[in-house]
């Protein structure tokens, strides 16, 4: 049977945080950048999902084998995990050849062996491996709505048994956060299209595709709706 929390709950850490080694991991992933604008935009990006939210999302990844980031960008969460998890291989992806090219390079000039990239399309998700994890870090709510449920079964399908599905996005509720996040978003990328998804949908369509999901909000200083759903492979 699959489970889902009738109210958000918040998870037991598995194991200690970073702490020190974290700031330093985030200080060293912004450094490998070659583009002034590109270092600007991962300091930023770093204040917004901050090493607290990196941690309490990056304790449910095994500390062996291959994990999946699903729209990886210029690579920053995936060089995080890699730098924090040295025996874990994190495999990104991302539609932009030039975010991957620019992944590629900062990957190379941290010496980072167990993070790799390649260009692909999320919405179009064929995934051509087994995986033992898998994050969607701020994805969900940037494809169209009629490619979510393929994506999610496709994950669902190229997981191991067991293996955990991560998604960290943005719920409706409360209206003003939601329109404060839409207007960042419309900011950053005012041509790519936004749907936010009410945390009780979003919840039934994993549970309808395989996966136990918990789910719980994470409070942040600032008035992002942000809502991290714990999703185990049945």
């Amino acid at each position: 049977m699959h489970e889902t929390s009738a109210a958000p709950a918040r998870p037991t850490m598995t194991r200690a945080r970073p702490g020190l080694a974290g700031k330093k991991a985030i200080a060293r992933v912004i450094a490998a950048y070659d583009h002034p604008v590109v270092r600007a935009y991962a300091w930023g990006r770093f204040q917004i999902f901050r090493q607290r939210f990196l941690d309490e999302i990056g304790q449910y990844l095994p500390d062996r084998g291959v994990a999946l980031d699903v729209g990886c960008g210029f690579g920053l969460f995936a060089l995080y995990y890699a730098l924090i998890h040295p025996d874990l291989e994190i495999h990104g992806f991302d539609l932009s050849e030039k975010r991957i090219a620019m992944a590629q390079r900062a990957a190379a000039k941290l010496g980072v062996k167990n993070a790799v990239f390649r260009v692909d399309d999320a919405r179009h998700l064929k995934a051509d491996a087994r995986f033992d994890a898998a994050y969607l870090l701020d994805i969900v709510h940037h494809v169209p709505e009629e490619t979510v449920a393929p994506m999610l079964a496709e994950l669902h399908r190229a997981l191991a048994p067991g293996a955990p599905l991560l998604v960290k996005d943005l719920d409706t509720s409360p209206a003003w956060q939601r329109l404060f996040a839409h207007g960042l978003d419309l900011a950053m990328s005012p041509t790519s299209p936004v749907r936010y998804w009410p945390t009780d949908e979003l919840t039934g369509l994993l549970v309808r595709t395989g996966f136990a999901v918990k789910q719980h909000a994470m409070v942040d200083y600032l008035p992002y709706p942000h809502v991290l759903y714990v999703c185990t492979r049945q």
